[in-house]
């Protein structure tokens, strides 16, 4: 039975569906679509598809392009996942996440007395995991592209080796962390001019030395990252400064194809990633929850909306804590935990005449609750997302990170990019939250060779067969709730893609048990009456940064939208 709730850019250009089979098909004289966070980086995907790629090499040149000229985010020292729906309709996922060390161990950031030494699994050597990005979009342009390697790349190698012009928000960036970047002088060596100076608006950016990683890339393929020249590199960093991945970890690396996971929302099919992600998952679930109730409101965000969707939030985030972790090391129940029947047992615990406070919704050790509570979810979390449809309908939604700005803040001597800091993402100790007040159970356990949980949430949303929505974000935690409310907006409320897009948002994920909003989502009376009814309310200046392509209701033409939180750059390929 159904609970009822009672309640009252930048778009470039545009794309029509053709009458071909299923409407998969963009119109003819159009080659695609192209939206990533980066101009430079929109630009080389547009490139490749004029030069007849299709959506997988663009998406693998926009990933080459974004870790030369995005490294806040983009990389090759990271990792990510790339949802893809094909030209047959077929879909499928590839995991390119990081995976720890095999030199690891369960308590290696635990001082004697078994508290966290939060600083080594958040920044420096020992936060590095083994990077997946070069292995996985190789992998998807070997098995799903049509281009050369060389024809792919090539674009990335002249950004580096030529340079590109600094704009306000990259020298902002640089400025912001110059203290950190000091303290690693070949990090410094890259980011500071003259090792010692910020970046100005204008100054042209030169990279040789991730200018040779690429070309060697090229040159020699998987081997050319992790192997010859560019691995002696990394290990010689890592040996030299106290790191512990091996010339072993590089070469054993490899990225998994999965099955993604395929849930359904009110008639729509959502497409997204399976563990180690966990956004798939708690987005489904979360779905699931939501399905259960009439919403009865032509608007969103009014106070009934929202105590629902945080209260079925908390569910979905403590069974994230509870349950998931790389399911090649645990048993994640991952078809209980997206189904129907299971969602219907949650809906039936939620009351829309009160709250259920966090620490209700699941037991854990008072140790979270205090260590969380006392914390605030840090704001630099940086992700990148970027979204490519080609004129045969292939679909790519990929989403790539370093974990937090510019990862680990350390650059491999001689090789020119920077190192994630994903080691952080594991439960270093039960209970202990990472750099996103996020914590874990032993599903999330270090061990070696295995991938630490992610947020992110790469998504493709289709209805009959026909591509309506190609979304994903960065943002840590708050990844699932930007993706999560962006497919609501569209499906609940019937908004247009740019409209979805710029709609405030808000975020709970269990603990901290508080609520998360940006500055225009709600009104001063709705704050007063959240807060009387028991909710812990906190302003964020923003949630997520979407990358949005989306089919318009009205004219039923695919369209790119940018997110104008943080920016983002989208184009339409024409002949």
């Amino acid at each position: 039975m159904k609970h009822k709730i009672i309640s009252l850019i930048i778009v470039i250009s545009f794309l029509g569906c053709s009458n071909q089979k299923n409407n998969r098909y963009i119109e003819s004289q159009s080659l695609g679509i192209v939206v990533s966070a980066d101009r430079y980086a929109t630009e080389v995907g547009k490139k490749i598809l004029e030069d007849g790629g299709n959506a997988i090499d663009a998406s693998v040149g926009i990933g080459f392009a974004l870790a030369v000229t995005y490294p806040r985010a983009g990389n090759l020292g990271g990792g990510g996942f790339m949802v893809l729906r094909l030209e047959d309709g077929s879909t499928t996922s590839i995991d390119y996440r990081e995976k720890a060390p095999q030199k690891s161990s369960r308590n290696m950031y635990l001082d004697s007395e078994g508290d966290h030494i939060k600083h080594l699994s958040e920044e420096g050597y020992l936060s590095v995991g083994v990077p997946g990005s070069v292995a996985g979009m190789l992998f998807a342009l070997e098995k799903y592209g049509t281009m050369s390697i060389e024809q792919v790349l090539m674009p990335s190698y002249k950004l580096a080796i030529e340079g590109f012009r600094v704009d306000s928000n990259f020298a902002a960036s640089l400025s912001e962390k110059k203290d950190l970047f000091l303290k690693y002088p070949s990090t410094a060596d890259i980011f500071l001019k003259d090792s010692a100076d910020t970046f100005d608006e204008g100054d042209v950016f030169i990279q040789p030395d991730l200018a040779g990683t690429i070309y060697r890339i090229i040159k020699l393929g998987k081997a050319g990252f992790y192997g010859g020249a560019t691995a002696a590199f990394l290990v010689a960093t890592m040996k030299k400064y106290g790191g512990i991945i091996s010339k072993d970890d590089l070469l054993s690396y490899e990225p998994v194809e999965r099955e993604p996971l395929i849930g359904s929302y009110r008639g729509y099919d959502i497409i997204s990633m399976p563990p180690p992600s966990s956004g798939g998952i708690v987005m489904i679930e979360l779905l699931n929850i939501l399905e259960e109730f009439d919403l009865n409101t032509t608007v969103p965000l009014t106070g009934d909306y929202i105590k629902l969707y945080v209260e079925a939030s908390k569910y979905a985030f403590a069974d994230r804590a509870e349950y998931l972790g790389d399911t090649d090391f645990y048993h994640v129940p991952v078809n209980t935990l997206i189904s129907k029947e299971y969602a219907r047992t949650i809906a039936g615990k939620i009351k829309l005449n009160g709250i259920t406070p966090s620490d209700e919704i699941m037991f854990q050790n008072k140790a979270w609750l205090d260590s969380v509570e006392s914390m605030i979810i840090n704001e630099s979390s940086e992700t990148t997302h970027y979204s490519v449809i080609d004129q045969w309908g292939n679909a790519v939604s990929a989403t790539t990170t370093l974990n937090s700005y510019y990862g680990s803040k350390i650059v491999a001597e001689g090789a020119g990019f920077l190192l994630n800091n994903e080691m952080d993402d594991f439960a270093a100790k039960v209970g202990s939250p990472n750099i996103y007040g996020l914590v874990h159970s032993e599903a999330n356990a270090i061990e070696p060779n295995k991938r630490m949980l992610s947020s992110m949430t790469p998504t493709i949303v289709e209805k009959d067969g026909e591509v309506m929505l190609i979304i994903g974000s960065p943002g840590g935690s708050r990844i699932i709730s930007a993706v999560t409310q962006t497919i609501l907006y569209y499906i609940d409320f019937g908004m247009e893609p740019d409209v979805v897009v710029n709609q405030p948002r808000i975020h709970h994920q269990w603990l901290p048990d508080s609520l998360y909003y940006e500055p225009d989502a709600l009104t001063s009376i709705m704050i007063s009456e959240l807060e009387k009814t028991g909710y812990k309310l906190k302003e964020k200046a923003s949630i997520g940064n979407i990358q949005l392509i989306g089919r318009s209701r009205s004219s039923r033409m695919m369209v790119p939208v940018p997110d104008m939180r943080r920016g983002g750059y989208g184009v339409v390929v024409n002949n």
